[in-house]
């Protein structure tokens, strides 16, 4: 599987362990963008990486230094690419692949239509999108999140109705979309996972809904479930964390990828 890794992003060594312990080969590679040459080499090493690939993440972190408007802007100029376009639509297309995105990497999946629409597409005054936290600055918390669909691979080791503990740290993860096409999301379960209360009941409501998302959505997924973005750092699971707070921590979202190609 491949991780491909940019200016500002700082979760890919997380990702990589997450993925390894589930008992994937992983690719870690980095946009160079120093010069011309750079970025033309950098798009055959990442179209060659997607090409040995079944899996593609997007990690999270601050990609160009976190800059207004959502960050993962360089994610998704890049993806935009000719080449790697190519690459990923037959990854999805003819290869049957996954993809994943948590936090700047699920602004990226946004950012190219890969969610809600499940391919690189042009997006629209009605698609989807990331903005500012209501409390328009950085949240760095817990949260609890519960299963709403398990339509994806990814959550193949989840049942519907679930709840886990999942760390978060963004500035723009509050999901907005006219209401038509939150139906047509949430009929199509598309809505994989949301923020709850303490009584388990999605919430509009701070600080256990820590952005303001509409509907309490915390991950979206692609139509066929194949690609998935969510807010929360699932790959920040592991001994000796989180030891003031309970609750359950393991989506064995890496698991479930891995499994899927067996």
């Amino acid at each position: 599987m491949f991780i491909p890794v940019f200016p500002g992003t700082n979760c890919e060594y997380d990702s990589a362990r997450a993925f390894e312990r589930a008992g994937a080969d992983t690719i870690v590679k980095v946009f160079q963008n120093l010069s011309a040459e750079d970025i033309r080499d950098s798009v055959e090493v990442f179209a060659k990486a997607i090409a040995q690939s079944q899996i593609i993440m997007f990690p999270g972190g601050f990609s160009a230094g976190d800059e207004p408007e959502g960050s993962a802007k360089f994610f998704a100029t890049a993806f935009r690419n000719q080449k790697i376009t190519e690459a990923v639509n037959r990854l999805l297309n003819e290869r049957d692949g996954l993809m994943l995105g948590i936090c700047n990497g699920f602004q990226a999946l946004i950012k190219l239509g890969l969610v809600p629409y499940g391919k690189v597409s042009p997006l629209t005054a009605n698609s989807p999108t990331l903005t500012y936290n209501n409390i328009s600055r950085h949240v760095s918390t817990m949260v609890n999140i519960r299963v709403a669909s398990n339509l994806s691979p990814w959550l193949s080791g989840c049942n519907v109705g679930e709840v886990y503990a999942v760390p978060v740290s963004h500035g723009e993860g509050k999901i907005v979309a006219p209401a038509a096409e939150l139906e047509k999301m949430l009929a199509g379960g598309q809505i994989a996972t949301q923020y709850v209360d303490l009584s388990g009941k999605p919430t509009m409501q701070g600080p256990f809904n820590p952005n303001g998302s509409m509907w309490a959505i915390e991950g979206i997924t692609s139509p066929d479930g194949r690609v998935f973005g969510k807010m929360g750092h699932s790959e920040r699971v592991g001994e000796n964390l989180y030891k003031n707070y309970s609750g359950n921590f393991d989506m064995k979202i890496f698991e479930s990828g891995v499994k899927y190609f067996k």
